[in-house]
């Protein structure tokens, strides 16, 4: 029988060994995992049916849901003190987003903050005592008229920007930073913060919050963020901009659009932090940033093998979104009011005005698809009153109140004949599926005047398969949507 003094030291031994272990098994987590079956979850772009059944709603449901709403915004409004952001831990350093620096440490957790104008640093201030005043105030006799029209004409001071307490740091007015949010669903020592960039301006304004790669393949919306928010200046900046580029950080790490227990982040919101691996990182994302936020865009492209015309997806029966949209520049807007679990219906329900943009194809990096989105969020700052810079608008685009998917009725190879954000009639032939044995050529036509805002690349197909996705022009939301 061995001592116990020799057992004792045994743990010792085998550190080093499990050290070794640990770190081939994170090399290991990065490769590529193989493609697993898994539940039919549908993108936002593929799940049709919130899309056709969002039609445009009744005067009624319009009231009820601005009404809902307003009870959103009043019931966050009422958040107890004992849940609103404790004090930060430490001060956020200025740094220059274009300098290359080292990954972010994990912030501290925080209970999710109190939205109040406070918070959005919107709070009014009194004017300063003039030094050296008396203390009695002059009666209104005293006064001349002069004096008072000069006082009347004098301009009224704008209030100072406040700091914003987010992930447990404090951010200053001017600064423009670096932080780390990290939701604990993995092994203490493998944990990698996922980078969130920050830009509280110098002058007090709106909350406009960024998300890109809420599914790990999307590229396109990752760029469109780095973009934006590296060519913005903290002193130039009426408000805060809070950019999260990669949400889906494990997935993107993995070529996938799932996070690693195959389920869709974006069917989670706003979470549970007893529930499953998406419903906890959902519920860590919406309570440390997306809380934080006055207003939303959460950038998309379409799902594996498709495409989306650059558009932005908004529930149009919302006053305040509609409004909302009408600031992004060369942007088409098709009405969904999506499905509960998207990030941008559980941001509207929390009173945060948000939407989707989609712009492009999964796993691919699009010049003019970010182009086109980097352009719309730069029109959106200025209209918001966030930024000042010399912008030229162009035509208006329309809204689409009515869409549906177009699916192959045969199996074959599919070529298409129109590219995206094309107008097509009734009748004209959209694609052509071709047999490759039997070469029975099947066309897939338009069913009615409408314009293409999603598509299938060209490639092999079965029946039933999702082609086109066919956007037809109402003249407005009181009016309802255009009928044949």
């Amino acid at each position: 029988m061995l001592p116990s003094s020799s057992l004792s030291v045994r743990p010792r031994r085998i550190l080093p060994t499990l050290g070794a272990v640990l770190f081939s098994a994170t090399l290991w987590a990065q490769e590529p995992a193989p493609e697993q079956p898994h539940p039919v979850e549908l993108s936002e772009d593929e799940s049709v049916e919130d899309i056709e059944a969002s039609q445009a709603a009744p005067a009624a449901e319009n009231t009820a849901t601005e009404t809902a709403g307003a009870e959103s915004t009043s019931e966050a409004a009422a958040t107890p003190p004992d849940e609103a952001e404790a004090t930060p831990t430490r001060i956020a350093p200025n740094v220059d987003l274009k300098q290359v620096a080292p990954t972010p440490e994990p912030a501290p957790k925080s209970p999710p903050p109190e939205q109040s104008p406070e918070a959005t640093g919107n709070s009014a201030t009194t004017e300063p005592t003039e030094p050296g005043a008396d203390a009695a105030t002059p009666g209104p006799d005293s006064t001349t008229a002069d004096e008072q029209t000069a006082t009347d004409e004098a301009p009224q001071e704008a209030p100072p920007a406040e700091p914003l307490v987010i992930l447990g740091t404090e951010v200053r007015p001017g600064t423009t930073t670096r932080l780390g949010w990290t939701p604990d669903t993995t092994m203490a020592g493998l944990n990698q913060p996922t980078p969130v960039l920050v830009i509280n301006g110098a002058r007090p304004g709106p909350n406009l919050c960024l998300t890109g790669a809420v599914h790990g393949d999307e590229l396109n919306g990752i760029e469109i963020i780095r973009r934006v928010m590296y060519d913005i200046q903290a002193d130039e900046l009426s408000g805060r901009l809070i950019g999260v580029p990669i949400v889906n950080l494990q997935g993107f790490q993995r070529g996938s659009r799932y996070l690693p227990d195959r389920r869709d982040l974006n069917r989670n919101f706003p979470g549970d932090p007893n529930g499953s691996l998406a419903s906890r990182v959902a519920y860590s994302l919406f309570n440390d940033v997306i809380r934080h936020c006055d207003m939303l865009v959460d950038i998309h492209t379409g799902s594996l093998k498709r495409s989306n015309l650059a558009q932005l997806r908004a529930d149009m029966h919302i006053s305040s979104v509609a409004t909302f949209t009408e600031g992004f520049d060369k942007m088409a807007v098709v009405h969904s009011q999506g499905t509960p679990g998207m990030l941008r219906t559980a941001a509207t329900s929390h009173g945060i005005v948000a939407v989707t943009m989609e712009a492009g194809e999964s796993l691919r990096i699009q010049e003019n698809q970010i182009k086109a989105g980097v352009n719309s969020i730069n029109s959106l700052l200025e209209k918001q009153g966030m930024i000042s810079r010399l912008f030229v608008w162009g035509k208006p685009e329309p809204v689409y109140y009515n869409s549906t998917w177009l699916r192959a009725k045969h199996g074959g190879i599919l070529v298409s004949d129109v590219d995206l954000g094309d107008e097509v009639v009734a009748g004209e032939v959209l694609g052509i599926v071709t047999d490759p044995i039997t070469n029975a050529q099947h066309p897939i036509r338009a069913e009615q005047d409408g314009r293409v805002i999603g598509m299938a690349v060209d490639q092999v197909v079965m029946a039933g398969f999702a082609t086109y996705h066919m956007g037809t022009e109402a003249r407005g939301p009181e009016q309802g949507p255009d009928e044949d």
